[in-house]
């Protein structure tokens, strides 16, 4: 991985870090569908000019059929989900549910494309993994920052609308790299904004809050459209361009430790000493899923 590689994936673990932020104060405010669709239309709007500028319009309307399909798997239907899930989860724990989009991604490359898990990226995913299950549960026996957490049916439906949103990620990976590997991310991020912006209209107009949202939950809510969707979009498929589907997933490895980072920053939640180690462990599966390490040394000839 090179050097702008890593600093994409850093920047993109960041903003989506936020975003489960953002979605857990505005989900009640919005409603679910209706959340999605302002999250999808706004970033739509912002990114549009942007392609036409580029001169990539051509490109995008080109593929419109692949790309109607990853708008349902990577926008609509995901960003739908999660704002359902964040009814009733906290926003820290849904985050980490969404660290299994790896898991998800990979195995779905090995069956569907026949890329091969390779010890030391099948050891990253199970380090990676163990580290948000750990993250995990210090979160819900502690409660850090959010209100009393009680499993119960409601928690069981919110968590598996997680795994499901985290399998159709996994799902848009492939995806991409199956069918839309010559196409500019940029192309690819407006795309599926417009798309899932288009399947999401009408379900929202009939879903629309009765209460209108007030002035800061519309600006929080542009700004999980346009740096959540927008800008977060450009940096994913630019990644999965670069480095690869299983790779460019592994992002949700480390969208945990940023929005636990943002909910210390900006909440006051505590970090206790569990936290930091599970963010360690978090961070070894990241860097072994990526191939950063360890390095095969040449052979000398």
């Amino acid at each position: 991985m090179k050097r702008r590689d890593l600093a994409d994936l850093l920047l993109l673990a960041a903003i989506w870090g936020s975003s489960f932020l953002f979605m857990r104060l505005l989900a009640p405010v919005f409603g679910p569908v209706a959340l999605a669709f302002v999250r999808v239309a706004g970033a739509a709007l912002v990114l549009l000019p942007l392609l036409l500028w580029r001169g990539e319009g051509p490109a995008m309307a080109a593929r419109w059929q692949a790309l109607a399909v990853l708008s349902l798997t990577n926008s609509a239907l995901p960003f739908l989900l999660f704002n359902f899930a964040l009814l009733t989860l906290p926003a820290g724990l849904s985050s980490v549910f969404n660290a299994a989009t790896p898991l998800a991604t990979a195995l779905i490359a090995w069956v569907w494309l026949g890329d091969p898990l390779t010890r030391w990226r099948s050891a990253g995913l199970v380090i990676g993994l163990t580290g948000v299950i750990g993250l995990a549960a210090q979160r819900s026996l502690t409660g850090a920052g959010a209100t009393a957490f009680r499993f119960d049916a409601n928690a069981a439906l919110a968590v598996a609308a997680c795994l499901a949103a985290a399998l159709m990620y996994g799902h848009a990976g492939n995806h991409t790299r199956r069918y839309l590997r010559d196409v500019p991310p940029m192309a690819l991020a407006t795309g599926t904004q417009i798309g899932a912006a288009l399947f999401l209209a009408l379900p929202a107009a009939l879903t629309w809050p009765e209460t209108a949202p007030g002035p800061g939950d519309w600006a929080m809510a542009m700004a999980l459209a346009t740096l959540c969707s927008g800008l977060a979009y450009v940096l994913y498929f630019r990644l999965i361009a670069h480095v690869g589907p299983t790779q460019a997933a592994s992002v949700t490895f480390l969208v945990p430790v940023f929005a636990s980072a943002w909910g210390a920053m900006l909440l006051g939640e505590t970090v206790g000493l569990a936290m930091l180690a599970g963010g360690a462990l978090i961070v070894v599966g990241t860097t072994l899923v990526l191939g950063m390490w360890p390095r095969r040394r040449a052979v000398p000839t």
